[in-house]
């Protein structure tokens, strides 16, 4: 049998199966992008043992859980391990600290005549190194920001660079009251994971310095850690910079076009998946009423509706094109150059997007 790790960084580095045998519950509120949730109580059982330790101690609960988990319930759960295991004999299980769940499991499993690895620590230990080892990467990586109006595929600038962490992309928000994707958003723990998994893999790649998008600190419900929006307070800024009609094209495709094809996967008719799209834009329209002044809302959401009236009766989407103009040019194009103004000092360089990529790459290896 393989030894039981604590290697931490190599698990992530590698992308090692990870067999997490904690309640859904707990899986539910954190967990890792390679790990598999296969219990050993589900969630009503962890609360009976839970109570019965409060009261009664350690053993009754453990002579509670085997009760719980017996017969048929424990040959089922084991039977889904061994299947587990087979399919990935390079992982390892966990449970919360590495403790008494994950040493039964690997008993149970040993009975079954198979032998498997677990992670010394548990969940509680991996979810640590990966907050360290966050804070570590922006010392001694120092971030630098993408920044530029809205619609001048900064997105795109950082998808294109191997020492990039895509902020937006782990908390699945593009960062704008527009954002929101037809699936929700991961937990906040999860996005943590996912970020510092990034930032592991980068680093691990030799990159010196780290890309990030200028955001704010919540994309969507997702807030980014502290110490990395602290560093990004600090950072040096690149400024991406575009036409308006490309601008404008760009917008089109990520919130018409992409966000209609979003909610067509998640809903099976095509008459409520549209209705879900349009519902989606006219709300986000109406999140930024206070800002847009009354007067403005009403005439780009007149737009808008037209907009969707025509998108559904014909597919042709180009009226989208002027609601997006005005949204640029009475809201977020005045929000931005406010914002480069108050940043000017931070700004060493200025591009398009094959300045910027070649800029970035190049700082990013020295």
């Amino acid at each position: 049998m393989r030894d039981n790790t604590e290697d931490f960084r190599q698990l992530f580095l590698s992308d090692v199966p990870l067999m997490d045998v904690r309640a859904p519950i707990e899986f539910a509120k954190g967990a890792f992008p390679a790990s598999c949730n296969l219990p050993l109580m589900n969630d009503t059982e962890r609360q009976q043992v839970g109570t019965t330790y409060k009261h009664n101690g350690q053993d009754a609960a453990i002579a509670l859980g085997h009760k719980l988990v017996s017969g048929d319930i424990k040959a089922a759960r084991i039977d889904a391990w061994v299947e587990q295991v087979r399919a990935n004999p390079q992982g390892y299980l966990y449970c919360f600290r590495g403790g008494l769940r994950s040493q039964l499991v690997q008993v149970w499993l040993a009975d079954a005549g198979v032998q498997y690895p677990r992670v010394v620590g548990g969940y509680k230990a991996m979810r640590r190194f990966l907050i360290d080892s966050l804070d570590e990467a922006v010392v001694q990586c120092p971030p630098v920001l993408v920044a530029g109006l809205t619609g001048t595929g900064k997105t795109e600038v950082i998808a294109a660079l191997s020492n990039s962490l895509d902020l937006e992309g782990h908390a699945h928000h593009r960062g704008s009251s527009f954002g929101r994707h037809a699936t929700p958003q991961p937990t906040q723990i999860d996005f943590e994971n996912r970020l510092s998994i990034e930032a592991l893999k980068v680093r691990a790649a030799g990159a010196q310095r780290l890309v990030l998008e200028d955001e704010g600190r919540m994309v969507g419900s997702c807030t980014v850690p502290l110490n990395v929006f602290a560093a990004m307070q600090q950072a040096s800024l690149v400024w991406l910079e575009d036409s308006q009609e490309n601008r404008i094209t760009r917008i089109l495709g990520d919130y018409v076009t992409d966000m209609h094809a979003e909610y067509a996967q998640v809903h099976s008719e095509p008459e409520q998946a549209f209705s879900a799209f349009a519902e989606h834009l006219l709300e986000s329209l109406l999140r930024i009423r206070k800002r847009l002044g009354g007067e403005q809302h009403q005439t780009l959401d007149s737009i808008m509706r037209d907009a969707l009236a025509q998108q559904q009766r014909t597919g042709d989407v180009s009226l989208h094109r002027q609601w997006i103009k005005g949204l640029l040019e009475n809201y977020y194009d005045p929000m931005y150059a406010y914002q480069r103004e108050s940043k000017q000092v931070r700004v060493e360089f200025s591009g398009n997007h094959q300045e910027i990529i070649e800029y970035l790459a190049e700082l990013g290896a020295r």
